[in-house]
């Protein structure tokens, strides 16, 4: 019998866990807020017992349960529960996270007396280095609202078979920030730049095809293409090998509308050539 997957949420309070909890729970999911790590296992077993071992269960965790999260690594690790078992961390910059504490006019479960949020921040971050670390799915929601996060998680969750590894490859401008959440990440500043042709500055590397052409004939191009995309084809195997079904590629370029633009578009769709879920994604196009 196919047993449902367990899906760990945690990450940084202001991050979304509520958000992604939720539409989890409108997936199907069974979903439990607040819970201390080590009793996962029995949440299963009675899942088990109660809907069936199909039913997939989703458990929310904070920093507030401390110093259980050293429990929830050992579970994982022992893959205690006895069934799939992915672990999603939601981060976001210090400044959206104070941003949307404040907003929420809610304390922060680490924050001492009148100390400043960062501090609090700063210690949560502390407690919840390790599962980041060892996180198969890490979602950045500083540039997300709510509804580009539901999506996410409808995206990685939304269908009972999830065998084969999702591959996004985001374009973006190192001007605007380097993902934080990216698992690999390239630098197109090496190609000429697009915006100083004046025939091509407009366009874009996506829908202007004389952009696209332009980048892909550069000298050294080709050669990044030929020597990353297999790169990331044989890391693909190991992460399937590892229980890891996602993977994120940033490819950036200055203003994110050119160079790293084609160059994403390109890498996905050989991507997709070797038989991988692999789409573009293109973090700052129009932001200029």
């Amino acid at each position: 019998m196919h047993k449902g997957e367990v899906v760990v949420i945690t990450g940084m309070t202001g991050a979304g866990r509520s958000t992604a909890a939720k539409e989890l729970e409108d997936l199907g999911y069974y979903v439990v807020d607040n819970l201390p790590p080590s009793l996962l296992s029995q949440v299963v077993e009675r899942v088990d017992a109660a809907r069936g071992p199909e039913q997939p269960v989703a458990v929310v965790t904070d920093v507030r349960s401390g110093s259980f999260f050293a429990e929830l690594e050992e579970i994982l690790a022992k893959k205690a529960t006895g069934r799939r078992t992915t672990l999603v961390f939601l981060d976001a910059a210090d400044d959206t996270l104070v941003r949307r504490q404040e907003a929420a006019r809610r304390p922060h479960p680490m924050q001492r007396g009148n100390e400043r949020l960062l501090d609090a921040l700063e210690r949560e971050r502390v407690v919840l280095a390790s599962l980041r670390g060892a996180a198969d799915l890490v979602i950045d929601t500083t540039q997300l609202n709510v509804h580009q996060l539901t999506a996410r998680i409808a995206e990685a969750f939304g269908t009972p078979e999830r065998t084969t590894l999702k591959v996004s490859v985001v374009s973006f401008g190192f001007k605007y920030g380097i993902p934080v959440d990216a698992d690999f990440m390239a630098d197109m500043r090496f190609l000429p730049n697009p915006h100083w042709v004046p025939e091509l500055k407009g366009g874009n590397g996506r829908d202007n095809p004389d952009v696209a052409e332009y980048v892909y004939t550069r000298p050294g191009a080709e050669e990044f293409l030929s020597g990353f995309v297999p790169v990331l084809v044989g890391v693909t195997k190991g992460y399937l090998h590892e229980g890891k079904r996602f993977m994120r590629v940033a490819i950036g370029c200055t203003g994110g509308k050119h160079r790293s633009v084609a160059m994403a578009e390109e890498i996905s769709r050989r991507l997709r050539d070797a038989g991988l879920d692999a789409k573009a994604i293109h973090r700052d196009l129009g932001r200029e």
